[in-house]
């Protein structure tokens, strides 16, 4: 989602970087290129219209800082004004009391019982709280099965609700039942329909009450674009929301809904789903995401996201075997374990500053991934002394990976020789970082200061082919 926007805006910043200053000439173009882009990305006109006169007044404005690049400065005010119109900060969900009720809303085919198993594991595993889920749809006998399932497969309490009752009733029965648990959040999926009507939202109502100052998220379908801003408005005015969460984020859709909703509606947006895997859920930071839209990175949710799935004792113990310049095989596996876990190569890509540009010149990444997974199945063909040691891969070893794995001897002999090139490279790394520089190594520059620019969430280029072959590692 947004890369064609992404796209748009740097062809449109070019009209002002490299120029002396921000001046009405030279900005009435971009500016001309930002609001196509924004239309075409289906944005609501009346938000594409202030936004626009918004940025023109900041960049036109005494505010531009003299002797500052005018493509830095425009890029910043871009920032600011993208960030402010979809929120400004992310909203927390307000679960202080004993016990805090979430209340799932949206249409049909918008990913509520799916959004309803992802907040559950959301608040259970970063929150800490104990969750309790009520299936409340009985319009669609499936998605009770399908919530009971999210839910065994979580490890997450529910309840075995009787959808001959009504929505009211079956949650006031499930109430009594997380109170006796001794349950702090519960969460309530309710039925969708194919269009709002009244009677949906009559049991929403009457389910709403019957929580008591519930948190109220509708599901919307980014896809749907502007279409999912005006659902959002007709369930605001009827029922009283107090936020939205977006599905389908990691689609191809022009994302017209998150940079529309929160100025139409008021609501804010605290979700995004950015997958289809539970675990697959992020809050929503508008100053966030309003750089990844500017290809400004996002090394903030990039370390966040580190920090949750790299096991940090194992980092420490991959340090003191680099000391004391030691990287086997099964070192390599671990570290490879350890990056996928942060998501594929494109996204972290995209969170790099600058890197989304250069990611969009390189296109599909499929076959680097490609590439990784082969050399995955080739290294688990390897028994744990030839991990341990590469240098007791012979050629009837070699044979034998080979077979094993599905490639040839020339493929194994290729991933050793690249292997030594990677242990070397690990090795150096490690010296220079203690004496504060960076040797040349196979696939990469010397990069003088790199160490300090990493700190700034910076990465410089160096040469497209990697120590691997591959112009993608």
């Amino acid at each position: 989602m947004f890369d064609n926007l992404s796209d748009k805006f740097s062809d449109a910043f070019k009209n002002v970087t490299g120029k002396g200053k921000i001046s009405e000439s030279n900005i009435e173009e971009t500016l001309k290129q930002v609001r196509t882009a924004l239309l075409e990305a289906d944005v609501n006109f009346k938000v594409v219209k202030e936004f626009v006169a918004k940025v023109k007044e900041q960049a036109l404005g005494e505010k531009v800082l003299r002797g500052v690049n005018p493509g830095e400065q425009f890029t910043k005010i871009m920032h600011d004004e993208l960030s402010s119109l979809m929120g400004g900060e992310h909203e927390e969900l307000k679960l202080d009391r004993p016990l805090n009720t979430i209340l799932i809303v949206g249409l049909n085919g918008a990913g509520k019982t799916t959004f309803s198993g992802k907040m559950a594991l959301y608040l259970k595993g970063k929150k800490k709280k104990e969750v309790y889920l009520i299936p409340a749809d009985n319009f669609r006998p499936a998605a009770k099965d399908q919530l009971i399932k999210h839910a065994n497969n979580m490890q997450i309490d529910y309840f075995d609700s009787d959808l001959s009752m009504t929505p009211k009733d079956i949650v006031s029965a499930g109430m009594e039942e997380a109170k006796k648990l001794g349950k702090n959040v519960v969460i309530v999926d309710t039925a969708g329909r194919l269009q709002v009507d009244d009677e949906l939202m009559g049991q929403l109502v009457d389910v709403k009450n019957a929580l008591k100052d519930p948190e109220v998220l509708l599901v919307a379908d980014a896809m749907t674009g502007q279409e999912a801003v005006n659902v959002a408005k007709v369930f605001h005015e009827k029922i009283g929301l107090t936020g939205a969460v977006l599905s389908k984020m990691d689609s191809d859709a022009r994302g017209g809904a998150a940079l529309s909703i929160k100025y139409v509606t008021g609501i804010p947006i605290r979700f995004i789903s950015v997958g289809e895997k539970m675990k697959e859920l992020e809050p929503f930071h508008p100053d966030r995401l309003a750089k990844r839209i500017l290809d400004m990175g996002d090394v903030v949710s990039l370390v966040e996201k580190a920090q949750e799935v790299i096991d940090e004792k194992e980092a420490e113990r991959m340090m003191k075997r680099l000391e004391k310049q030691q990287f086997t095989i099964a070192d390599f596996v671990k570290q490879m374990d350890q990056i996928s876990k942060l998501g594929s190569m494109s996204s972290i890509m995209k969170m790099i500053p600058g890197m989304g540009g250069m990611l969009r010149q390189v296109g599909d990444l499929s076959p680097a991934e490609g590439e990784m997974k082969k050399m995955r199945i080739l290294i688990d063909s390897m028994t744990q002394k030839e991990r341990d040691n590469h240098k007791l891969l012979n050629e009837s070893r070699i044979d034998r990976i080979a077979k094993g794995s599905g490639t040839t001897g020339k493929d194994v002999r290729d991933f050793i020789q690249k292997f030594v090139q990677m242990q070397s490279m690990m090795i150096n790394m490690m010296g220079a970082m203690k004496g504060g520089g960076m040797p040349n190594v196979p696939g990469m520059p010397s990069m003088p200061g790199y160490r300090q620019a990493a700190k700034q969430g910076k990465k410089k280029s160096g040469k497209k082919k990697g120590p691997f072959g591959s112009k993608f590692f």
